[in-house]
């Protein structure tokens, strides 16, 4: 007998989509310490080459798509417009196949040249013919990945998310699969190249992206996913196909911009570091190296703090959508300042413990490297800084707010790009540290500019909407990881493990972990954020969960 799926509201929303991003996290986190045992840093060097580049043109494939069906389907079911759903759905799959396929074979026939202009001069490592071959294994990829991200798009604009969280798991184990076992047979069995294995690695992702798909199309066909009467309102008739699409091309604009930006600033940052601190007499497997480590490498590690905000951000947009619709101001403000301030209250605490535990954590994840540490500290505070840009970039696109959209964005990604070199150059020759710790720096100031033009002029445009909450629960909070950090940073001074083994750096973390975790839990309970931040009812009904009923006061 089929059955009606469940929808979602905004805190259990956000409960399963966070619980799922954080699995794929934690996997995707987990899975590098075999992979890069297994590829070496030049074969780490390579894949983040391909899969920088392969992230570029997945976003520019998708269009948007995804993210803007799930704002349309969201506008429309608020509306009840449940004809008008189907056919802006439909709409979107063959404007996506068009682009999907063209994106496709750019990529695939200009592969030599984009391999030759990311490596550029740079002689003794990886070769462009090595990148041009990963990129064309990466390539078919970008077709069946967007068309997964739609399909997510419009179950999430209904406000339906487990189906969407369970394929997201799936995806990423199939591909880690894929990953592992491809590299591994490929150099210790068959005993072939390593450009071969990263190539193996490399279609993971299109091999996780059609287990996923599959996944999902079962969904649809042993539930009755939101069965619902298709057949035209009299004020749907006046909706022609030619204003959806142009609703969608509209709404997907400023997703394009925003996700390309995003992603272009590990792009650009690789680019720019590879030839800055070549040039500045750096080795060229430290070169490689130190590119891909700030590009690939650390943000893996930092994605324990990205899970957050995007998990945040998947039942963010039909709520705010919905409140908007509504012109619920007090609702809509509400959401707001709780979004932003629950993804820096959920991430500070992971920043703090992994900016404690730098050195260790990337010995224990890649190998012992001077300069992994230290890239890894900075690294997570720019984690930090796209959490709070992204969730205010999807709050201006959910309120239609294209233009602030666009002048976040362009402004903090030229900033960044502007001043990678002069930041670089300003850490080696005047304060005589390591030049590639200023290219961090430089995404930070981004990222932060971005925030800060986007709440500003929010603000300007809206005075119903007041960001003063945030700033005091901001406050608050940076308290609590301060409180936190001061005993993390004595113990981990005072530990007598050599945190350059894996030995030592697993009983470093593991100790600093027990004595950080409870300080920040308790300290922020004792200060009612908690519940300020969940509200007593939904603070308990997580504590429910968790716990499968044991503890959590029942309304």
């Amino acid at each position: 007998m089929e059955k009606k799926v469940r929808r979602s509201g905004f805190i259990e929303g956000t409960f399963f989509a966070t619980t799922a991003i954080i699995i794929v996290k934690i996997l995707g986190m987990l899975y590098v310490v075999p992979f890069y045992k297994i590829v070496g840093s030049q074969g780490g060097a390579l894949y983040s080459y391909a899969y920088n580049i392969y992230l570029l043109f997945l976003e520019i494939s998708s269009a948007g798509l995804p993210n803007a069906i799930s704002k349309i389907i969201s506008e429309y079911d608020t509306l009840g417009y449940a004809n008008t759903k189907k056919r802006a759905f439909n709409l979107a799959k063959k404007i996506l196949l068009f682009i999907s396929i063209v994106v496709f074979l750019i990529l695939f026939v200009f592969a030599e040249e984009i391999g030759m202009f990311i490596i550029g001069d740079i002689e003794g490592g990886n070769t462009f013919q090595d990148i041009a071959f990963v990129i064309r294994c990466v390539a078919p990829a970008v077709i069946v990945v967007p068309f997964l991200s739609i399909t997510k798009g419009y179950l999430q604009g209904h406000k339906v998310i487990a189906p969407s969280s369970i394929s997201q798991v799936v995806e990423q184990v199939v591909r880690i699969f894929v990953i592992l076992t491809g590299s591994y047979l490929v150099l210790n069995i068959l005993h072939k190249s390593l450009s071969l294995a990263v190539g193996i690695a490399v279609s993971g992702a299109f091999f996780g992206a059609l287990a996923a798909l599959i996944t999902i199309q079962l969904f649809f066909k042993k539930n009755s996913i939101l069965e619902e009467d298709y057949k035209k309102t009299k004020e749907e008739e006046k909706i022609r196909n030619r204003d959806i699409v142009k609703k969608i091309i509209r709404y997907s604009i400023p997703f394009v911009i925003i996700s390309i930006v995003t992603n272009i600033y590990n792009f650009t940052d690789q680019i720019i570091v590879l030839r800055t601190i070549s040039k500045l007499g750096y080795s060229t497997t430290d070169v490689e190296f130190i590119a891909s480590s700030i590009a690939t490498w650390s943000p893996k590690i930092c994605m324990a703090i990205n899970a957050l905000a995007m998990g945040m951000s998947v039942p963010l947009i039909p709520t705010i959508v919905s409140a908007f619709t509504k012109k619920d101001k007090v609702e809509l403000n509400d959401k707001i300042n709780r979004s932003i301030t629950l993804v820096f209250f959920l991430s500070v605490p992971v920043e703090t413990g992994i900016f404690s535990l730098a050195t260790p954590v990337w010995t224990l994840f890649y190998n012992t490297n001077p300069y992994g540490g230290m890239i890894l500290q900075l690294a997570v505070v720019s984690a930090l800084a796209a959490n709070v840009y992204m969730i205010v970039s999807i709050i201006l696109q959910s309120l239609n707010k294209y233009a602030l959209v666009y002048k976040c964005a362009i402004t903090g990604f030229v900033c960044n790009a502007v001043f990678d070199i002069p930041w670089m150059l300003f850490f080696h020759y005047v304060l005589h540290q390591e030049a590639f710790l200023g290219s961090i720096v430089s995404s930070i100031c981004g990222f932060t500019i971005s925030s800060c033009i986007g709440c500003i002029g929010l603000r300007r445009l809206d005075k119903d909407i007041s960001f003063l909450k945030s700033f005091i629960w901001f406050g608050k909070i940076s308290l609590c990881g301060i409180i936190m950090i001061i005993p993390l940073l004595f113990a981990r001074w005072i530990l007598p493990f050599d945190v350059t083994t894996i030995s030592g750096a697993i009983y470093t973390i593991l100790i600093l972990f027990v004595i950080g975790a409870p300080i920040y839990i308790f300290v922020t309970y004792k200060m009612g954020l908690i519940k300020d931040l969940m509200g007593e009812e939904t603070w308990n009904k997580i504590v429910r969960k968790v716990t499968f009923g044991k503890f959590g006061k029942k309304a």
